[in-house]
């Protein structure tokens, strides 16, 4: 058999449906997708590669996937986040007024290379923070993104929609070094969405993809709302639901607590392509609610929210929900780590049952490979190694003092593994990661950029005195002792 690829010596993490491990295995790619799976013996005979890669040392799984964080986080992170609720009044200023398409374009891509040191090969990436504020007034933010992440290399789903009523919701831009301020409605913002899903929705081999979202309906929006903007934004809701059901598009919301997946469920907002991040402190039957309507949900324990209250994941796993993990990333103080996150969910739950058995090992690499892309309908074609499936896989290396000895692979690579560690990375069978470095920029460049935009943006807000150290930073007053 011929082959582009043959990744042999390595120790191979199918996920497959039986879930085998490969001690010393090999994974052959042809045509970005994976042609055969054994042990290295047998593939060094059966396969004839133009490439072959000795990965002996290495544990080989399919690419982590991250179903939920924010585009643009990466350039306000640890900003003004030790002053009660600013660094969500910087998301935002930057999110509406302060952000050309540059700034989008910048943080796409350092996100993305950010998602590509780590080994996540498919992330999801909303275009703005808090719960509600995105770049929805015009598709040049978004394409801006996509362009940055396409060159990257990674896998991106990008989910956009408008703002929570009521509207007009006040934007801006900057031509020529000069802001413009403009009112944006909900009309305007839901077109500027219909535009990004037709103009990417599928493109670049599929490593673009397009999710809808309409901001989270609470018990407090109900209560502070006027009963006209309430109904406005139930009937919005719906709308926009409708849209992704037509296009085959997710559906997504962020910030889900006590009560909200009742309203979304009233809604008609839930299903199987439906995905939900954080849910917190739910009801018991809201947790039966996410089952019954095979409705995903994204867990990030740590998020703020996940401080805030406790999404019963384990309950949700125990009768047969999809779980998948997120990163909510990059910022205020996460990064797009999902060996952080794997670690950080076992540890979550473990100390809420104070029981050291509770959410296995194998079980939080399956929410963060197969079961994220099940979240995203996508397991089909990613999520694990399997023959026909794209060939989106990475290495690590076990040559490094926090994983020796190197037995018992798949304990290390979870327990102890960091993003650091990873080597290589191929999407879609391009090495996108070679050695630690990217193939298709220059990293540097991306750095520099990233930089320069951040600048640009701190002037336009007047925010230097938000790099500062408060005075309260190292635990008590000036930090005297």
């Amino acid at each position: 058999m011929q082959a582009d690829t043959l990744l042999t010596g390595g120790c191979v993490i199918t996920m497959d449906p039986s879930r085998r491990v490969i001690e010393d295995g090999a994974v052959a790619v042809a045509n970005g997708v994976i042609v055969a799976i054994g042990t290295a013996a047998t593939l060094r005979e059966q396969i004839e590669a133009a490439a072959v890669i000795d990965v002996t040392g290495h544990v080989v799984f399919p690419g982590l996937v991250d179903v939920h964080a924010h585009a643009g986080h990466g350039l306000i992170k640890t900003m003004g986040m030790h002053r009660e609720n600013r660094w969500e009044a910087i998301c935002g200023e930057v999110y509406t007024r302060v952000s050309p398409p540059e700034f989008w374009h910048a943080e796409g891509r350092l996100a993305a290379l950010e998602r590509l040191r780590f080994g996540v090969t498919t992330g999801v990436s909303l275009l703005g923070g808090g719960d509600t504020i995105m770049r929805s007034d015009h598709p040049e933010y978004a394409a801006a993104h996509c362009r940055g992440v396409v060159e990257v290399g990674t896998r991106s789903v990008v989910a956009v929609g408008p703002t929570r009523a009521p509207h007009p919701i006040t934007y801006a831009d900057w031509k020529d070094g000069t802001q413009r301020h403009y009112p944006v409605t909900f009309e305007q913002q839901f077109d500027t969405s219909k535009a990004v899903a037709a103009d990417w929705h599928g493109t670049h081999s599929g490593r673009i993809n397009i999710a809808m979202l309409y901001p989270v309906l609470r018990d407090e929006h109900e209560r502070d709302m006027a009963p006209a903007d309430y109904a406005a934004a139930c009937e919005q809701a719906r709308a926009v639901r409708a849209f992704a059901r037509e296009k085959g598009l997710v559906f997504t919301q962020d910030g889900h607590w006590r009560g909200s997946i009742r309203r979304a469920d009233a809604l008609g907002l839930l299903g199987p392509d439906a995905l939900l991040s954080h849910c917190i402190d739910l009801h018991d039957d809201e947790i039966m609610l996410m089952a019954r309507t095979d409705t995903k949900i994204a867990h990030n324990p740590s998020a703020n929210a996940s401080i805030s209250g406790r999404c019963p994941a384990i309950e949700m796993l125990e009768i047969g929900a999809c779980v998948a993990l997120g990163s909510d990333a990059t910022a205020p103080d996460r990064s797009g780590d999902m060996f952080r996150h794997m670690q950080q969910a076992m540890h979550y739950h473990r100390r809420h049952f104070r029981d050291a058995d509770v959410l296995p090992i194998g079980k939080v690499l399956e929410m963060c490979t197969i079961d994220g892309a099940r979240a995203l309908g996508m397991e089909k074609s990613i999520g694990s190694l399997e023959m026909g499936k794209a060939a989106d896989i990475v290495t690590l290396d076990l040559a490094r003092a926090h994983l020796q000895p190197g037995n018992m692979p798949v304990h290390r690579l979870v327990c102890f593994a960091n993003g650091n560690d990873v080597t290589n990375v191929m999407v879609g069978g391009e090495m996108v990661l070679r050695d630690g470095r990217a193939t298709r920029l220059d990293e540097a460049t991306v750095l520099n950029e990233a930089a320069e935009q951040e600048n640009l943006m701190i002037d336009r807000m007047g925010a230097r005195q938000d790099l500062q150290l408060p005075s309260d930073f190292w635990g008590h007053p000036g930090g005297q002792s």
